[in-house]
């Protein structure tokens, strides 16, 4: 199939979904975080806690519900049910995730926290990494898949964009409780109005095997052997992964309590940075994952990436924290078209959906599982004591971004074995 070949109604139900999907994950990704960090608890283990068990739940989801995705056959396709009740249930619970904090004691507050989150990551993660994911897979091929994986990039960068953009002056004037509510409403109408722009053809085959035997299949060393190539990407993918999730849950802690930038020149200063280093590059590092390679795009990735995140914990004011953050957001945008796209040129036809599955266990339960869990032991040993509420904590340092930074480069040694083809 040719870019062009692929029908108005895809793109756009493609792009809705991308859109909303990416509005959610923006606010559990972060803004849970600062949530729990500013209304609940300033002590950074909840989040870590919090981000772990999402991480979990992220990887099983997408594993046992895109095997369903695969077997399921419905008069609506096998691809659609799932993602229709998950964007519903995804808006609904973004919603209600604020109310924890109105429990007592803390410890309490803190488990429904870690509870919502978990419930939201099962819709999200059925819906949009086991379900959509597979749905792109099935109706885009190797010669347009990177061009489409970056419009979708896009659609995350711009997600974030307003995210972030908005977060500041909404939080400011009317608070946290609005902000959900806001971000929720347009998941939950967006969602289902992608969701019921899904296009399936008629799938009348008869799934080979049971279910728990194609879970099994999955598992066995013929699996792994037979999809090895994959299996190095994955592994790549998961080092990465790591990288990120080491700084990505305190950056707005960061720029709030170790830079003292306001809420709102935070939520510029990244504005800035996804407008540059993510809107504008991605439709173009999407093309030329298409003619350059997948391969030669993620490595220069790791350097840009690395050389930003180092840069960025150097700087101090304003303008060189945007640049140092267009120049880390630019390699993480080309990082994630490049993989993205070549580990979907590498899923095994028939098992699609189980093995965006196993993209999930790669990139959240082997990354946001140790991730963040690092970032808090360098916050609490080598971050700034502070007292907020009357609740002892730790602000981050530059020390995380500049581990992150090293770590990340450690991604190129599994990808030097990936096979180009």
């Amino acid at each position: 199939m040719t870019n062009s070949a692929l029908p108005r109604k895809i793109w756009i139900a493609l792009i809705l979904l991308g859109f909303s999907g990416q509005l959610a994950w923006g606010v559990e990704n972060q803004f849970f975080n600062t949530f729990v960090y500013d209304n609940i608890t300033p002590d950074p283990r909840p989040i870590s806690w919090m981000v772990a068990a999402s991480a979990i739940t992220a990887t099983l989801t997408s594993i046992f519900m895109g095997a369903l995705s695969d077997r399921l056959r419905t008069r609506w396709g096998k691809r659609k049910p799932l993602i229709i009740l998950g964007y519903i249930m995804w808006g609904v619970l973004t919603i209600l995730f604020p109310t924890a904090a109105f429990l007592k004691p803390i410890s309490v507050a803190i488990g429904m926290a870690i509870l919502y989150d978990c419930l939201m990551t099962f819709f999200g993660s059925t819906a949009n990494d086991a379900a959509l994911n597979a749905y792109i897979t099935d109706v885009t091929s190797d010669e347009n898949r990177g061009r489409v994986v970056g419009v979708m990039q896009i659609m995350t960068w711009v997600a974030i964009l307003i995210v972030y953009g908005g977060a500041g002056p909404i939080i400011q004037v009317f608070g946290y409780y609005t902000f959900f509510y806001a971000i929720g409403g347009l998941v939950l109408l967006m969602g289902v109005i992608g969701s019921l722009m899904v296009q399936e053809l008629p799938d009348n085959s008869r799934p080979v095997g049971s279910y728990w035997g194609q879970i099994r299949e999955a598992f066995q060393w013929k699996t792994l052997r037979d999809n090895g190539n994959l299996f190095l990407l994955l592994v790549a993918m998961a080092v990465y992964g790591i990288a990120e999730n080491i700084f990505f849950p305190y950056l707005m802690i960061y720029l709030n309590h170790h830079i003292q930038l306001p809420t709102m020149q935070a939520s510029i200063l990244i504005f800035l940075a996804i407008l540059v280093g993510g809107i504008g590059l991605a439709y173009p590092i999407g093309v030329l994952t298409d003619k350059w390679g997948r391969k030669k795009v993620a490595y220069l990735a790791l350097v840009v990436k690395m050389a930003g995140l180092v840069l960025f914990s150097l700087a101090a004011s304003f303008v060189p924290l945007v640049v140092t953050g267009i120049m880390f957001l630019a390699g993480m945008s080309a990082w994630l078209i490049s993989t993205g796209a070549w580990s979907k040129d590498l899923f095994p036809e028939n098992m699609r959906g189980q093995f965006a599955g196993f993209v999930i266990l790669f990139t959240v339960a082997f990354a946001m599982v140790p991730g963040p869990l690092i970032g808090s032991w360098l916050s609490t040993n080598f971050g700034t004591p502070i007292t907020i509420n009357g609740q002892a904590g730790f602000i981050p340092s530059p020390v995380v971004f500049q581990v992150a930074g090293v770590a990340t480069l450690l991604a190129g040694l599994p990808l030097f074995w990936v096979k180009k083809g």
